[in-house]
């Protein structure tokens, strides 16, 4: 079903961008914009997930150059069952990631340098487990195919700008056929990228619970980065909104126009979700049940360690003594 919705949902997409090229240059146009979306389709196959990463100034690295966090993904991907993702780190002080490549085999997960600072290891290990259940399920390729169509078809609208309202085009709609193409489009877009989007963020968030071992790393790591977005600016996300919706939390600070439209359900719901799997019931094989210590000792996470108290409150965050909490899980 998942399957036959995105082949839906991106028949959509070039559709929209077919509609676009007709409102700016008339039946010519139709068929100029057909085969754009064909090649950016092709194209996008092969290489979005290098163009989105180059996007993001996202660096490779390896375990010698971030050794807890690549291990952490390593050791992820071992009990997911999955091929090794190559590994990135973005600069930038927002706590956030992403995945992305066109199937497991070549796939790449980032995170920014924000998240690795400000989340423990085991927020970590929920974060990154997200983002390899989008490659289990491969809706890296679909999320990534879509984030070039959406910047394609905003970018045809201000094109519509410029060439759409000349007498002698091939418009059939004059100045509305213009306005559309400038204001209706981009907004469509935006709509089809939260209906991709939504139908999947509820399900990697189950299914990277099951990964790490605990849903509650994941929604504290949710919590922490909801509110971090909301008060940390990430330019390149803000000057390329299209890939909003491959982040695990809207990257968008709000500031614009385009954060009207969330491409990810609201974080508090995916939260709760989460903690109701956790009372309720299993998560990877081991016992989630956050007000027993007995629990919380049983769920030593993929590294046999478990997650102890602070003076914060916050059931998995470390101790505050020892190396460990005076570097972050990337140094």
């Amino acid at each position: 079903m998942n399957a036959i919705r995105t082949g839906m949902l991106l028949a959509v997409m070039t559709a929209l961008f077919m509609g676009v090229g007709y409102l700016i240059g008339g039946p010519a146009g139709t068929v100029i914009a057909f085969l754009i979306a064909a090649g950016m389709n092709l194209f996008s196959y092969w290489n979005a997930d290098r163009l989105v990463l180059s996007m993001h100034h996202a660096v490779e690295i390896d375990e010698r150059t971030a050794p807890e966090y690549y291990r952490i993904v390593r050791d992820l991907a071992h009990r997911a069952n999955l091929p090794m993702p190559k590994v990135y780190l973005i600069e930038n002080d927002q706590p956030n990631a992403f995945a992305t490549g066109r199937n497991p085999q070549n796939a790449a997960v980032a995170a920014t340098t924000g998240l690795l600072s400000q989340l423990t290891p085991e927020e970590l290990s929920g974060v990154m487990a997200h983002e390899l259940s989008h490659v289990e399920h491969r809706d890296t390729l679909t999320m990534t195919i879509t984030a070039t169509l959406a910047g394609a078809i905003s970018m045809l609208g201000n094109f519509a700008f410029f060439f759409g309202g000349s007498r002698d085009n091939n418009n059939p709609f004059g100045f509305v056929g213009v306005l559309v193409a400038m204001i209706v489009a981009p907004l469509a877009a935006m709509l089809v990228q939260m209906a991709i989007s939504r139908t999947r963020e509820y399900s990697a968030d189950r299914r990277g619970a099951e990964i790490c071992g605990n849903p509650l790393w994941l929604a504290s790591a949710l919590r922490k980065i909801a509110t971090a977005a909301h008060h940390v600016v990430n330019p390149t996300a803000e000057r390329n909104p299209a890939t909003a919706h491959l982040f695990i939390v809207n990257p968008l600070s709000g500031s614009r126009m385009d954060n009207l439209f969330s491409t990810h359900p609201d974080t508090e719901n995916r939260i709760a979700a989460l903690e109701a799997m956790a009372e309720g019931g299993t998560a990877g094989g081991h016992r989630t049940n956050a007000s027993a210590d007995a629990d919380i000792a049983a769920n030593a996470g993929p590294w046999g360690r478990a997650p102890g108290r602070d003076t914060s409150g916050n059931p998995w965050r470390r101790s505050p003594t020892g190396p460990r909490a005076r570097r972050g899980p990337w140094a």
